[in-house]
């Protein structure tokens, strides 16, 4: 025991607290005896070490709710009973509507497109209107129109059928360029302007387009601006043998989906959707994210590469798909799955170069190297 006047201060059972504390109470205890001031402000004051709490350095954000997760999984298997043998590209759809994009589907007639867009309206209870663009195609017969009535002495606007919740955009490249740019602003802003005034259209809003690849005669190509807007390509093409014979010998697909119940409601899909952007993106798979980017950037076989927006959309899928899987992370996996369908329609190769887009942006993943 040491003694200071009337203060007693035991120094063996210094010895039994920990070490950081015990260095602590002993520098004061001679300080004491040597008669300094020991007094701390907030500023100099150590922490104290009993009550310090600590957190986590990288929380992972929680799948979904399991009823959300099971409702998820019982649309998605009702989309794959109608479109047999394309589980990979219906989820890849899936994808593209949960991060809040845009879906181009193109590929040959008679595949499964249209069925695809309905069966996802049906199985997602969304308001759904289909436009077959063709060559005299104005931009009011797909946003709407503002009739004068006499009655009430003023216009009143009459919405298009852009006015619905997934709009099925059929053939979009046989349409003028004035009818595709009309898309534009509503698939950027999901608004259009229609005398000077604009107008919300209904959420969510999903736009599948359509187009045909080969049959290219009076068709439009789609400019650069408006393919960016798409966040996911997809092709269907041809199912194997197995699902053509279970489509030849099954019920006729309209009468399926007339028949199907949905299986989300707008307010399921909204949380789904925010839970989305809540998924965790570490720092790592951001870099990978940017090392894809900058691949094709150099590389010497494209003469455009990925803008910002690809990386963004690319970011979102990878996301939405992570979800999918039920987890509240992405995989370097997951940003693989999406990449050509996110990157193959934007990538512009160079000018004697005849590889197509979807295997340069194959050869990229291929060339980047996950650190």
């Amino acid at each position: 025991m040491a003694w200071r006047g009337l203060v007693v201060v035991p120094i063996e059972p210094l010895w039994l607290l920990a070490p950081c504390l015990a260095a602590k109470f002993i520098r004061n205890f001679f300080a004491l005896l040597a008669g300094q001031d020991t007094s701390y402000t907030s500023i100099h004051a150590e922490p104290d070490l009993m009550n310090v709490r600590l957190s986590p350095v990288g929380d992972a954000p929680a799948a979904l709710d399991p009823s959300l997760a099971a409702a998820l999984v019982r649309a998605q298997q009702q989309v794959n009973a109608v479109v047999l043998g394309k589980s990979p590209r219906v989820r890849l759809a899936f994808a593209c509507f949960l991060a809040g994009g845009h879906l181009l589907i193109e590929d040959l007639p008679g595949v499964g497109k249209t069925t695809l867009a309905h069966a996802l309206a049906a199985t997602l209870d969304l308001t759904f209107q289909r436009i077959q663009f063709t060559s005299d195609l104005l931009p009011s017969d797909i946003i709407g129109v503002s009739v004068y009535e006499r009655e009430r002495g003023e216009f009143k606007f009459h919405p298009g059928p852009l006015f619905a919740q997934l709009v099925l955009a059929d053939e979009i490249n046989r349409a003028t360029p004035k009818t595709q740019s009309a898309l534009l602003e509503a698939m950027a802003e999901q608004q259009v302007t229609i005398d000077g005034e604009s107008r919300l259209l209904p959420a969510p809003f999903f736009v599948v387009a359509t187009q045909n690849p080969l049959d290219l005669a009076g068709t439009y190509p789609l400019p650069d601006s408006q393919l960016d807007r798409f966040m996911l390509r997809i092709s269907l093409d041809y199912p194997d043998r197995d699902a053509e014979r279970a489509l030849l010998t099954a019920t006729d697909r309209r009468e399926i989906i007339a028949h199907l119940k949905p299986c989300l409601s707008i307010i399921q899909i909204q949380q789904i959707r925010s839970a989305v952007s809540g998924v965790l993106a570490s720092s790592a798979l951001i870099d990978y994210v940017q090392a894809l980017l900058a691949a094709s950037r150099v590389d010497p076989e494209i003469r455009v590469g990925l803008s910002p927006r690809a990386g963004l959309a690319l970011l979102n899928a990878a996301r939405a798909c992570a979800l999918l899987d039920g987890r509240g992370y992405c995989l370097p996996e997951d940003v693989q799955a999406v990449f050509v369908a996110a990157a193959a329609h934007r990538i512009i190769p160079g000018g004697a170069n005849h590889r197509a887009r979807d295997q340069l942006a194959q050869k990229l993943v291929d060339s980047t190297p996950v650190r």
